[in-house]
């Protein structure tokens, strides 16, 4: 059976179904980067908000910025926006849910002006990125926006016509504030560190090379609340499709699978009005600090650590690498000796609790969580899941061998080959960038750490990292991964 409005109510009865009438909601957020988490997170907590009766001004229009995101518009607008959730643990129940609170879908490609007419629309009140942590034209290691990159020029250039996240929601701002409409929030999705703080300076940045009394309005009206985002989501898969169908008869072009398990701590700063997602489960905060940084460098940072190490064994799931007993006691040893000492308390959490969980987490096997999904873009992701700790590490003088073996780790994936000899496929937008500087050679560790995109100023200039990064390069291309281990866990006895 098609997934589609005319259909709902025919659909198996086991499936959890809009029980409002989305002819009644109007969409006040517009969210830019429509993938699999935000349909999997934040459409789900509006969703069941909609489901309680509530927010029906908090509908969610789409936005796609990039030529690839035509297949998603498609997709979701070939079943009237509606899709299935298909939520999947270990244990045998399943929950599936389809989803209305995504109502429209605009693509950039197909009408700057009509974007813009929508963002700058007083009855878009919050506008929401999960634009990748690459996406947001900043230095990692100093803050500052990259405006030299040509997109920037070319928006600053054609303000009416911009191509970027940063021109659109400027051009947007400067018609709201020429009209007398108040401004709207501008909401981080993404696995950021401080991502509200990036998406303003971002936004900023920007505004100030355009112009500057707009620069100052942005900065004096618009609110960009910090949050922590969480949950996992991987790539949908033909499997995953024919799963689905299989299991409820259900034809939906593009469905979305993620685990049980959600989360989401968020600042409670908004200037223009705001969804109740508290009464869905959403913690509201004054300082979200806390929970990202235990998010980030537990959750997000031990991806890192399994993904590439998992890669070059020959796993393909992260599953895989939780049955992995090497592997494994590797990733908690991270948790337990690299982050945790640097973490402050977080309210109303046991971090030995979440830790637990987090090896649960990564241990299901139901969702089967693709390795080249968390391994995707390291070259963004270790700079912000990564770098924090290891500059924890190297400041209190920390043994740096453990944390080194993610980098040295990383720089042998590229080659794009496990230790059974099959070639997988590296996914990183800077991959020709980070391929030469990583290809082997006598002066691999320089050109490595020469890249400042990763590594900024700081890190290669400490020599203990260095030389720890040397160490465990070297056992990786002469030892492989297993001796690699076994020798670093050794170390970690010794601590």
């Amino acid at each position: 059976m098609k997934l589609n409005n005319e259909n709902l109510e025919l659909l198996p009865q086991r499936l959890v179904k809009p029980s409002y009438d989305r002819r009644q909601v109007r969409q006040g957020i517009v969210h830019i980067g429509v993938g699999g988490f935000h349909r999997a997170h934040q459409a789900i907590y509006t969703e069941q908000l909609l489901n309680q009766g509530g927010a029906r001004e908090w509908g969610i229009c789409g936005v796609g910025l990039r030529a690839e995101d035509r297949a998603m518009r498609d997709a979701l607008a070939s079943q009237d926006y509606l899709y299935t959730l298909y939520e999947l643990g270990d244990g045998a129940d399943t929950q599936i849910q389809v989803v209305g609170s995504i109502g429209d879908f605009l693509l950039a490609e197909e009408g700057q002006e009509a974007l813009i007419a929508r963002l700058a629309d007083p009855a878009t009140r919050i506008v929401s990125l999960t634009i990748t942590e690459g996406g947001y034209c900043t230095d990692d290691s100093s803050g500052e926006f990259l405006s030299e990159l040509p997109e920037i020029r070319h928006d600053l250039e054609y303000p009416k016509k911009p191509t970027t996240v940063f021109g659109f929601l400027t051009e947007a701002l400067a018609r709201r504030r020429d009209a007398g409409v108040g401004p709207f929030t501008v909401m981080s999705c993404d696995n950021l560190p401080h991502n509200g703080r990036v998406a303003r300076n971002a936004l900023l940045g920007f505004a100030a090379l355009r112009d500057r009394a707009l620069h100052d309005w942005i900065a004096d009206h618009v609110s960009f609340p910090n949050s922590m985002v969480d949950r996992i989501t991987p790539m949908t898969s033909q499997t995953h499709r024919a799963q689905l169908q299989a299991e409820t008869g259900v034809e939906d072009a593009w469905p979305v699978v993620a685990e049980p398990f959600i989360q989401w701590v968020l600042e409670d700063k908004f200037c223009n009005g705001r969804p109740a997602w508290e009464e869905v489960g959403v913690q509201f905060t004054d300082d979200v600090s806390p929970y990202e940084e235990m998010k980030i460098g537990l959750l997000n940072g031990s991806h890192q650590a399994l993904a590439y190490l998992g890669a070059l064994l020959g796993h393909q799931y992260a599953h895989e690498t939780m049955q992995d007993t090497q592997l494994r006691e590797y990733v908690r040893a991270y948790m337990d000796r690299d982050v945790t000492p640097l973490l402050a308390a977080v309210p109303s959490i046991d971090l030995e609790q979440y830790k637990d969980t987090l090896i649960e987490r990564f241990s299901n096997t139901g969702i089967c969580d693709q390795i080249s999904r968390i391994g995707y873009d390291g070259s963004s992701r270790l700079p912000k899941f990564v770098i924090p700790t290891l500059l924890g590490q190297i400041e209190a003088g920390a043994p740096l061998q453990r944390i080194a073996l993610i980098f040295a780790a990383w720089c042998q994936y590229q080659q794009g080959v496990d230790e059974n000899g099959n070639a997988f496929q590296v996914g990183d937008p800077r991959v020709e960038l980070v391929r030469q500087a990583t290809r082997p050679g006598t002066d691999q560790v320089e050109r490595v750490l020469a890249l400042d995109l990763v590594f900024g100023r700081q890190i290669p200039a400490s020599q203990a990292f260095v030389d720890a990064f040397r160490l465990q390069l070297e056992r990786l291309q002469t030892l492989g991964v297993r001796k690699t281990l076994e020798l670093t866990m050794a170390d970690c006895v010794e601590e």
